[in-house]
């Protein structure tokens, strides 16, 4: 087939043509082509043949598809299907091929560590078994060097035991100023993986020019942990064809440090474990006296050497731990105690070893049983000239969780308190705060830390009101006796401004005497802005009802008043008009009419009131300002 529509086939599943077969993981083969038996035949022949991932390109017929049985490939296609099918059967091929190959590099890391395995068990010869583990690395991973580094207490000096390369070489000390890769493990004791060492920043100028010198790619630096401690590292370094080192590798190279780190230790503890042992015994018979001043001691109490080992235990510690005195004896102690963070216990050991002696250190521990029990420990030194520990420890699980469960309360309780919206104060009987939450703040002006340590209650009352709210709460009439009812009260604050609150209170009583007081406080001033507006608009109705009352009253007589005024200022009018001015009735007709019509103006001002408007009297009364009532009508 052509090359240019393979290519963009392969580009789209994301894979590369490449001309070498020894560079490939799939190939496609063209059984439809002519003469390409030969070719095939090569091709599966070659170095990288049975590793290679077969697709086939047939005829859609029956030959075509039987020219396949014996090559067996992952996929057969047709030239029918090949422009749309190409990609998809690529890509499918590809995670077929990757998962096989993962598949069976598992296998091969799983048959490596079996046999390592093996060997550890068997071999009794320690350097033989250390280089055979670095040469066998090597040839597995296809490394250029693999190195067993063991470090000793400080970090300025290893010692190499094994390196794949050179089965001669051992014991050969190096200064690991030149390795921060093994500086690193040992500080952290976690493995140190550099992909592109030439470049990495932990490595100094001259660290990264010796690697490019080197063709060294990459670096994997794994820990040997023995009984806590970073004691050895794995340390391998990839070049030529090797570029880096993949997770799983990681992983696998990470198992088998673990597991040397174990047989280094076995093959360390079968060479000591008779000497350790008498020199257990004689401590432990060293130690008798105290053995049975101790046994009558309700704590647990155990002796330990200095690498912390248990030389003698006591019965209650015994008990308390679920072992016996026999079976604890010459046993590390995290391996009796399991504790849940040894890093703490072997802290507290560790400074009584140096002298130093520490009181009641809480720590967590798992016993044989299963129980899970929180013990106060207190380690001294017991004699300086063999460096042991003398160890107590006394069982605190129940006090422990009732601290937690109190703790729980009162911080629920606190939450609580300062949730409300009402202020809530509490005094002792000097007058001293002792408890201000958030309501309190907002309504009184003062922070928390402010009112306990600067103010006094006496100073939240106006004047003497304080006394008085300590007579009514001694009191059995608002609410009886150390108890105050609902009440209205006035409160200062920091501006000097009253606040408006209902209150109530009680007295709190430790054994039958009064200890301190409490008051719930809830802030009126919005309540009482409320109860003013209402009373003005309530005001300002009945102001209103009365003006039209008012109103009606003066319409009503002024349209009574106009029927007959009209009459008496008609007939007085007639009459005037019959009668000469020298007449005498003339004069008091007059006065009639002008009376009249002066009463008339009257009654108009009256039916045009619209409000009422007052004006002062004889004495102390007030009668109707008619001219202002009616005078913005005109």
């Amino acid at each position: 087939m052509a090359k240019e529509p393979l290519n963009a086939a392969a580009e789209r599943a994301g894979l590369r043509v490449v001309d070498d077969p020894d560079d490939a993981s799939l190939a496609l083969v063209d059984l439809t082509a002519p003469g390409c038996g030969p070719a095939v035949v090569e091709l599966l022949t070659s170095l990288n043949g049975p590793h290679l991932t077969l697709i086939a390109v047939v005829s859609p017929e029956p030959r075509g598809f039987a020219a396949v049985d014996t090559l067996r490939p992952a996929d057969i296609i047709t030239h029918q299907g090949l422009p749309h099918e190409l990609t998809w059967r690529l890509q499918r091929a590809a995670e077929r091929h990757r998962e096989r190959e993962e598949q069976a590099r598992s296998q091969t890391d799983l048959a490596l560590l079996l046999e390592l395995t093996a060997d550890y068990a068997e071999s009794s010869d320690v350097e033989a078994l250390l280089h055979g583990v670095t040469r066998r690395l090597a040839e597995q991973l296809d490394i250029a060097r693999a190195t067993l580094v063991m470090v000793g207490g400080g970090v300025d000096e290893g010692v190499i035991v094994a390196a794949s390369d050179d089965p001669g070489m051992k014991d050969l000390r190096i200064d690991l100023a030149r390795y921060p890769e093994i500086r690193e493990v040992v500080r952290t004791g976690k493995p140190v993986v550099m992909q592109e060492a030439a470049t990495h920043p932990l490595l100094g100028d001259l660290e990264r020019q010796a690697v490019a010198a080197r063709g060294i790619h990459a670096i994997a630096a794994l820990p040997l942990p023995i009984r806590g401690q970073v004691r050895g590292v794995l340390l391998l370094r990839a070049a030529g064809r090797r570029r880096a080192f993949s997770t799983r590798e990681i992983d696998f190279l990470t198992t088998v440090a673990h597991a040397t780190a174990v047989a280094l230790r076995s093959a360390s503890v079968l060479q000591s474990v008779q000497t350790a042992r008498l020199a257990a015994e004689e401590k432990a018979a060293s130690f008798k006296p105290y053995q049975l001043f101790f046994a009558h001691v309700s704590e647990g109490v155990a002796i330990l050497d200095d690498e912390a080992a248990v030389l003698s235990l006591n019965p209650s510690g015994a008990s308390m731990l679920d072992t016996t005195a026999g079976e604890a004896r010459g046993k590390h102690l995290n391996q009796i105690t399991q504790p849940v963070d040894d890093g703490v216990l072997m802290e507290l050991v560790t400074s009584a070893s140096r002298g130093e002696a520490r009181m009641g250190v809480d720590v967590v521990v798992r016993t044989p049983a299963g129980r899970c029990l929180t013990l106060s420990m207190s380690a001294a030194p017991l004699r300086d000239e063999d460096a042991a520990t003398i160890l107590s420890f006394r069982d605190v699980t129940h006090a422990r969780k009732l601290e937690d469960e109190l703790r729980n309360t009162k911080d629920f309780l606190e939450r609580l308190i300062d949730s409300s919206v009402d202020a809530i104060i509490a005094a002792d009987l000097k007058g001293r705060i002792i408890l201000f939450n958030k309501g309190a703040e907002a309504m009184c002006g003062y922070t928390a830390q402010e009112a306990q340590e600067k103010l006094n209650a006496l100073q939240l009352y106006p004047p003497g009101e304080a006394q008085r709210v300590m007579a009514q709460l001694r009191g059995p009439d608002m609410g009886g006796k150390g108890r105050l009812s609902l009440t209205r009260q006035e409160l200062m604050h920091r501006s000097g401004e009253r606040v408006p609150v209902n209150m109530t209170a009680s007295i709190v009583y430790e054994g039958g005497r009064e200890s301190f007081t409490v008051g719930i406080f809830t802030d009126l001033r919005d309540r009482v802005q409320l109860e003013r507006k209402l009373y003005d608009v309530e005001t300002r109705l009945e102001e209103s009802e009365k003006n039209a009352v008012i109103v009606a009253l003066a319409g009503t007589a002024a349209h009574e008043l106009n029927q007959p005024l009209t009459s008496v200022m008609g007939y007085a009018e007639l009459l005037k008009r019959k009668l000469k001015e020298e007449d005498f009735a003339y004069r008091p007709v007059d006065i009639i009419y002008r009376e009249a019509e002066r009463m008339a103006e009257i009654v108009r001002k009256i039916g045009k009131i619209t409000r009422l408007e007052l004006k002062s009297y004889v004495g102390a009364k007030q009668i109707l300002d008619l001219d202002k009532a009616s005078s913005h009508e005109e």
